[in-house]
């Protein structure tokens, strides 16, 4: 018998720490970001810009699934795209946190010798989207 008793969460607020610069010169720091599909995840492999560049398929991801950015509703690749890095790398992390495809891993170097090597991050118990 499922257990109907604790509702799935489906929406996740964020906070970007530069802000989405719109054409009026508006900055929008806060937004939500909802759960992907399988078709959220599917969709971006036909799209052309994605086949030309497969460095693209993150801008086409998030466009589809960031539901609001301020009061920009509208959210397309052309958002995604003038976002600053660190906002961009800010929301691709939360991305992979909220559908559960964070290894909780993080890489890291030796200052010494250089060498990369992953270490266990901090235990976050169960997944985001579940209570």
């Amino acid at each position: 018998m499922p257990d109907n008793a604790t509702p799935l969460r489906t929406e996740f607020d964020f906070e970007l720490p530069h802000g989405y610069l719109d054409d009026a010169g508006t900055v929008h720091r806060r937004g939500s970001m909802r759960l992907a599909t399988a078709r959220d995840e599917l969709a971006p492999l036909i799209d052309q810009r994605v086949r030309e560049n497969p460095a693209y398929l993150g801008v086409v991801l998030l466009s589809l699934v960031i539901t609001r950015l301020g009061t920009v509703t509208d959210i397309h690749a052309g958002v995604v795209e003038r976002l600053f890095a660190q906002d961009l790398a800010h929301l691709q992390d939360l991305y992979r946190r909220i559908n559960g495809l964070d290894s909780g891993h993080s890489a890291v170097s030796c200052p010494s010798c250089g060498t990369s090597f992953a270490v266990p991050g901090p235990e976050t118990g169960s997944r985001l989207g579940e209570a």
